[in-house]
């Protein structure tokens, strides 16, 4: 398999014409061999335009709506960066190529090594695997200007919020299993977390954000 041709293909028809326009993020994700953060079994699907199981029950986000998220929170050169979820360290190695540090953070201790032998690889030193629990997030390391989940949320829990930095925003997909979520941009002004719907995005859930399950009588 062609991986140049199936990359360019995906920026060309996945992302161009689905409204993302960022030419840095464009050119992150024209570099980055994204079979690379794949299990070699399924190399021939890196490229497709859907959620990619890497592990049972985790998954990469599909390329467009990851690339939505991504252009939403407009990372800079200097932005210090937490993905939440990495898996394999794809989107952080998305995030490494458009900001300052990056933060992996992660709970399965194979994807962790996944995720730090590719961006090994791939020579991506400003990209760091943390282990940890995802719900906590990374208070060692906060407070950051960009949040990202890499997987579709039923609610972000407060000490999530509270790890952005004023100033801040936070992509997420909020969600329930099985339905379609809404793409939501957040962000933190004057101690104040805001958000608006993006777009519709149909993606797999993040294990560990469920909301408390109420009464039934």
């Amino acid at each position: 398999m062609d991986f140049a041709v199936a990359r360019r293909n995906m920026v060309e028809c996945q992302l161009r014409t689905n409204k993302v326009t960022d030419e840095r993020l464009l050119s992150a994700v024209s570099e980055l061999p994204r079979e690379a953060f794949v299990p070699s079994s399924k190399n021939s699907l890196a490229y497709i335009d859907e959620d990619l199981e890497v592990s049972k029950g985790r998954y990469l986000m599909e390329p467009m709506a990851m690339a939505r998220l991504i252009q939403a929170v407009q990372i800079s050169e200097n932005d210090s960066v937490l993905v939440i979820g990495a898996a394999t360290g794809y989107m952080s190695a998305v995030a490494g190529k458009l900001g300052g540090p990056v933060f992996a953070l992660e709970s399965q201790e194979d994807l962790a090594a996944d995720a730090s032998r590719a961006l090994t690889d791939l020579a991506l030193d400003n990209v760091v695997v943390v282990d940890g629990v995802l719900n906590a997030g990374c208070p060692a390391h906060a407070p950051f200007d960009v949040i990202l989940f890499q997987g579709a949320v039923e609610e972000i829990p407060t000490a999530i919020l509270d790890q952005l930095n004023e100033g801040g925003r936070m992509g997420a997909v909020i969600g329930t299993e099985g339905s379609v979520g809404r793409a939501s941009l957040f962000w933190k002004q004057n101690g104040v977390v805001s958000d608006r719907v993006l777009f519709d995005a149909n993606i797999k859930n993040l294990p560990g954000f469920e909301k408390p399950k109420g009464f039934e009588f």
